[in-house]
């Protein structure tokens, strides 16, 4: 039956591709009434209130509404995209009443999730909203696929804005003066970065670029897995089969994707369009010297004595697509080639989206080490460097979920991949499962007592138990596919298990596995009580309420049996999954696209420790470690989507691992100081997005690398990859810090402890009690302390007295506090707030002289570092003292804020059992004075950076990048 309402709608919104309009005035135009028919609307809204799940015309409205919620070009709207009043802008133009109002409203709530975070210099505006749905026709095609897939209007929405930020930052192809655009795009490990690309490329091949180099990163594996993503959602059937009939069998030899499970139904179809892709690799087939010389690689003009990038020639010639390998004999190859083409190189407009961009890509040589006035390049860092030089309308745009390296890049090397022109970072996608999902960032969340378990237990090793939770969960996957969960997310089954890095482990903790499985017993009798015991005591525990979940082991029993049948096939539970060629054990060429169902446990290192993607993982059990923050984020193959299955996930994790002979480290903890430095970049990045007077308040060359570093033990990223960096400052007006390398020697902590004389004296010696009920915290707390305040140089000459057990942790703190006279700077003074304990078991003495103060008690955690040393209680009020909040209902907090007043909280710490002195004092070298400060929210104007990093530029001398203003 024909949806006439459905239609009618469909054509008046695809006539305001500029923005919203009058909808009645424009319905009737096209719908060729006689006159108006007020009831068309009234129609309209009925529809929409009742509307079930499915409903075309409610999907029509919910990308509209949705896509124009988000654009960040809206001639039509003065207001902030994401906002009621950019909804109620949209219903203005369009002419509704406050009934479909309220019915659009519920059917369609605002977007207001944030969007990407955009550093970029000042560009030309060439690629309109106009022009991008005039050329579109292989964003259409992806986009329609998307929606197949069951991405929701939003997340399409979400995919639209970001990729066309990107494109819109690169230079026009048809332009007439050679420009190539270098920028990054962060996104989160495991997190739809290659879904972004897709439809930059798909965007770039429709604006003109003729030539697209997908560096698919270092190992065949992900290259494969790339090139396949490409052709199933971007390339399409036609440019795969390039005429091939494919009924006929004869035609289709040596046609890619034949033995594909997907094909051809999952790949995206163009209809009777000519193909006009035409690809240089194959999903088996990585780039090669062409046999025919350079044909392949030219492309013909229709006007020959006009340049290729004028746009009659430009529109009708055909792309070239090809994913690389980052492989030194692979881009020789490439670049050889095209230096055979010739003259016509200068006018191919280019696209080169370097997938794992921090790998491999940076230039790693020392400079230290170069010859006087010459770089030197390391192999791949040359060979992209060269392909730059061939091709002067390349535009180089690197994806990593680690961008530490590429922004230690030196900026003034103009044939390197430094982001000159922008860095964009993707918001945290819906639906995904990343650090918040397994660490308890702020304190008193589940996360880790959902998924997060030790390897080591009062019993010893668990690898059993992650064994039995692998079963386990497999077997409530299928119990799930039986009670209506669709299957297609239990289509694979995986654990992985990843101590280290050498083939030879490999081949040994697979040995340990397999014997384990063979003696685990999983039909016998104390099998089936094991996994009873682990379903009652951990799964049932934490189900997902809107997920079936059995009522007891008795209805999961068949499953189990089935699961462990899918997991045993052909005899083996365990896959290898390295570079050996002496296989110990079934070791496949991974596939998830061309295998039915990978029902595995998976042993490996490199090859599944960056950018390849580990279908169905569900227990992962991780114990390698490693000193770069960067390394060790991208082995988080548990980040990502886990649709229907979240509840399941489990990480065995190791707490207490050798880092040396004489130190061991926490690696859970480890992943959650990395994590905060990604967090902390990301929130910095935002700090800078925002114009000013409609320009960019710094450009991706002014800002520093705004990397942090919470474990001295991490670096965050290789040495070789950090020769320009140098950590000068950091800047946290309003923001909690807290050091914790305070000194052991007893010396050193009576020195510390006597530097603090002063501000001990000033104390007040009748206790108060602070509240702090502020929404903005998300928190209620009260607490007594003692108080009493200090001058801005005398806590500047106490800081700079201190001693450290790691002299360079607080420094770049010190140096933010220093006065430079610039304009709405500065701070007057500090309150010191000494919280005090209340219950019965306290610990109370006196510090030289000083009034009777409760003492905490703290372990080192980390060699000579504590970990967390101050009460969440504690912070609201010093953050709205700090004006770093904007009440906190308390009348006396209120009296003590001042606006260039900061906070110091002091914590007298004890490492062991105290023992005061007859007298009630404690030894001052048996103390460790440590504290946390909040700098006021004033104390930096609009004109400075927050956090500045000493960075080597080689074409700005002994600067910093970015000075003291953002001038």
């Amino acid at each position: 039956m024909t949806d006439h309402l459905s239609n009618l709608h469909g054509d008046v919104l695809a006539a305001m591709r500029r923005g919203p309009k009058h909808f009645a005035k424009l319905a009737f135009v096209l719908s060729e009434a006689d006159e108006p028919a007020d009831t068309e609307l009234g129609h309209f809204r009925d529809r929409i209130a009742a509307a079930g799940p499915g409903d075309a015309l409610t999907a029509l409205w919910h990308r509209t509404l949705t896509g124009w919620d988000l654009a960040e070009q809206a001639d039509w709207s003065t207001a902030p995209p994401r906002t009621d009043a950019r909804r109620t802008d949209t219903y203005d133009r369009l002419g509704f009443g406050a009934d479909l109002r309220r019915a659009l409203d519920s059917a369609v709530p605002v977007f207001k999730e944030p969007g990407p975070t955009v550093i970029s210099k000042e560009f030309v505006s060439w690629y309109s909203r106009d022009l991008a749905a005039a050329r579109s026709f292989y964003w259409n095609s992806y986009e329609q696929l998307l929606r197949r897939k069951g991405w929701s209007d939003a997340a399409v929405a979400g995919l639209d804005e970001a990729s066309h930020a990107v494109v819109e930052r690169l230079s026009d192809p048809t332009r007439t003066e050679a420009y190539g655009a270098r920028g990054l795009v962060v996104g989160y490990v495991q997190s739809g970065k290659t879904a972004n690309f897709t439809g930059v490329t798909a965007k770039a091949v429709d604006a003109g670029y003729r030539l697209v180099i997908v560096l698919g990163g270092t190992l065949n594996l992900l290259r494969g897995q790339t090139q396949r993503r490409l052709d199933m959602e971007l390339i399409g059937q036609e440019n795969i089969l390039r005429g091939a009939d494919p009924s006929d069998p004869d035609s289709l030899v040596g046609v890619d994707y034949q033995d594909d499970e997907d094909w051809p139904a999952k790949f995206v179809s163009h209809g009777h369009r000519p193909f006009n892709i035409e690809r240089l690799t194959t999903r088996d087939n990585d780039y090669r010297s062409l046999l025919q010389g350079i044909r392949a690689l030219e492309i013909e003009k229709r006007e020959p004595h006009l340049p290729l990038y004028v746009p009659d020639n430009l529109h009708r010639a055909a792309a070239r697509v090809m994913v690389v390998k980052k492989n030194k004999s692979v881009l020789t190859n490439l670049v050889k080639d095209l230096r055979k083409i010739g003259p016509i190189l200068r006018e191919i407009p280019t696209l080169i989206i370097d997938d794992e961009s921090d790998q491999a890509s940076v230039n790693t040589s020392d400079p230290k080490k170069w010859e006087s006035g010459r770089t030197q390049r390391t192999a791949i860092n040359g060979l992209i460097s060269e392909l730059l030089g061939l091709l002067p309308r390349a535009q180089y745009v690197g994806y990593t979920a680690t961008p530490f390296a590429n922004v230690f890049i030196d900026p003034s090397d103009g044939e390197d991949i430094f982001p000159r022109d922008f860095l964009i970072s993707l918001p945290r996608p819906t639906g995904y499962m990343g650090v918040q999902d397994f660490h308890d960032l702020d304190g008193g969340g589940t996360a880790e007592e959902t998924h997060v378990r030790g390897i080591h237990d009062a019993t010893g090793d668990r690898l059993q138990e992650a064994m039995d939770a692998f079963v386990l969960t497999g077997a409530l996957k299928l119990y799930r596919i039986d009670h209506g969960v669709p299957g297609d997310p239990f289509r694979h089954h995986t654990m992985l298990v990843h101590e280290s890095v050498k083939m030879d482990d490999h081949a040994d903790l697979a040995l340990r596995i397999n014997t384990r499985w063979h003696r685990a017993g999983y039909t016998s009798h104390e099998g089936h009580a094991r996994l009873e015991k682990l379903l009652a005591d951990d799964f049932a525990r934490h189900a997902d309420d809107g997920l079936p979940t059995p009522s007891d082991y008795a209805e999961l029993r068949p499953y189990v049996s089935r699961a462990r049948q899918l997991i045993n096939a052909g005899g083996n539970p365990v896959v290898v999954v390295n570079g050996d060629t002496d296989r110990y054990f079934s070791q496949v060429d991974l596939d998830f696209d061309r295998t039915p169902n990978v029902w595995k446990i998976l042993v490996g290192g490199t090859k599944l420790s960056r950018g390849f993607t580990v279908e169905g993982l569900t227990v992962t059990y991780y114990r390698r470690t490693t000193r770069q923050a960067d390394t060790l984020m991208q082995m988080g193959r548990w980040f990502g989507f886990r649709p229907g299955y979240r509840d399941l996930v489990r990480l065995y994790i190791g707490r207490e691992e050798p880092l040396t002979k004489t130190r061991t480290v926490d690696l859970y903890e480890a992943f959650e100081a990395i994590c905060r430095d990604e967090e902390t970049f990301r929130s910095q990045l935002s700090r800078y997005a925002e114009p000013v007077d409609g320009r960019p308040r710094v450009t991706p060359a002014q800002i520093p690398p705004l990397v942090s570093q919470h474990l001295p033990w991490i670096k965050p990223s290789g040495r070789n990859k950090m020769f320009n960096a140098e950590l000068v400052e950091i800047r946290s007006p309003g923001q909690w810090v807290e050091p914790t390398a305070y000194p052991t020697a007893p010396a050193d902590l009576r020195h510390n402890t006597e530097t603090w004389r002063p501000v001990l004296e000033s104390l007040d010696s009748t206790p108060v009690t602070l509240t702090c009920s502020s929404s903005e915290h998300g928190r209620s707390d009260s607490y007594e302390a003692l108080l009493g305040t200090i001058g801005h140089g005398a806590l500047l000459r106490i800081l700079r007295d201190l001693r450290w057990s790691v002299p360079e942790q607080f420094p770049p703190h010190l140096e933010s506090l220093v006065p430079t006279g610039g304009p709405g700077e500065g701070i007057d003074d500090w309150l010191v707030i000494l919280p005090r304990q209340t219950s019965a078991r306290r610990t109370e003495a006196t510090v030289l002289g000083s009034p009777p103060l409760s003492l905490a008690h703290r372990t080192r955690r980390r060699g000579d570092l504590f970990g967390a040393i101050s009460e969440p209680k504690h912070r609201g009020v010093a953050l709205r003292v700090a004006g770093a909040l904007t009440d906190s209902g308390d009348p006396l907090v209120e009296s003590l804020v001042r606006e260039r007043r900061g906070v110091v909280v002091l914590y007298p710490v004890v490492e062991d059992e105290p023992r005061p002195a007859a007298d009630g004092s404690v030894d001052p070298s048996h103390l460790v004075m440590a504290f946390s400060l909040v700098a006021p929210k004033s104390s930096t104007g609009r004109e400075r950076g927050l956090v500045r990093f000493r960075t080597v530029d080689s074409g700005r001398g002994d600067s910093a990048i970015i000075d003291r203003t953002d001038g």
